[in-house]
């Protein structure tokens, strides 16, 4: 008994010594962790990323090893990452990983509030927690600061799109009331019109926008090849107040739907939508 508890301690404090390390080599298969790393300065760690990830600049020169659905695991192991930034769903990975000896983080993206604690968690376990808590802190500083300027505001009561079919208004996407896009909207002075709905995704029919009759309609439009940046489908819905205004916007950028340290900067976008005398 007394050698397997001394192996046992043996194997943890292998382990603390390799968790101060910090990793060498990490893969990143999440745009949102890929950011993040890059962010606090831990890029040059990377050695592998996801198939969808494309910022920084820099992550275009990096192997693609996969992504949610399909991650490459012979690739991700030819890498010889010492750890692996994987999606809080991918059972099958994890379990691939384990074989391999390889350890994981297992990321689950949710309200805005854990965006800055995902960067300090992931930070520790690369060996880069001052960087990764200044990163924080700043992101944190700068969501302070939008939900200062709107504060005491009229809040619009908005709908927050980021999928339809283009050219028409079937198979809208559009944010409810649970995730970090309605806390954007709600950080950026918005009343969420499906707040009450406590899904991260809701698809509406045009009956759904009549019902719910937005003051305010943002479009987010984020894939790199989408030419079809046009609001003019939401002009079949005069009765809308948000189309009666003529208060419907296409925002672009896929800052907007990545949950990592950019969200800040989109979250005052969305401020400056809305409320545009408060940046003034």
């Amino acid at each position: 008994m007394a050698a397997v508890q001394k192996i046992a301690l043996t194997i943890a404090a292998a382990l603390t010594i390799a968790l101060q390390a910090g990793a060498k080599r990490v893969v990143s298969i999440i745009p949102a962790t890929t950011e993040m790393l890059f962010a606090m300065g831990a890029g040059d760690r990377v050695v592998g990323v996801g198939s969808y990830d494309r910022f920084p600049p820099q992550v275009d020169k990096l192997p693609r090893v996969g992504a949610l659905l399909d991650p490459d695991v012979e690739r991700i192991i030819a890498l010889k990452p010492d750890l692996v930034v994987l999606y809080g769903t991918q059972a099958e990975l994890r379990k691939s990983l384990d074989r391999a000896g390889i350890p994981y983080y297992a990321y689950t993206h949710r309200g805005l509030a854990d965006i800055a604690a995902t960067i300090r968690s992931l930070g520790e376990r690369v060996g880069a927690a001052a960087p990764a808590d200044a990163l924080a802190n700043r992101l944190e500083g700068q969501l302070a600061d939008v939900r200062k300027r709107v504060a005491g505001r009229p809040r619009p009561r908005t709908l927050l799109v980021f999928g339809r079919d283009p050219g028409s208004l079937r198979n809208i996407d559009a944010s409810g009331g649970d995730g970090f896009l309605h806390d954007m909207l709600e950080t950026a002075g918005g009343a969420d019109v499906l707040g009450d709905v406590h899904q991260q995704s809701v698809q509406m029919s045009t009956e759904m926008v009549l019902a719910r009759a937005p003051d305010v309609i943002i479009e987010l439009r984020y894939a790199r090849d989408d030419g079809s940046a046009d609001s003019r489908a939401w002009n079949t819905l005069p009765s809308v107040p948000a189309v009666r205004n003529r208060r419907v916007y296409l925002l672009r950028g896929e800052e907007f739907v990545v949950p990592g340290p950019r969200v800040a900067a989109a979250t005052a976008t969305l401020a400056r939508t809305l409320h545009p005398d408060a940046f003034k």
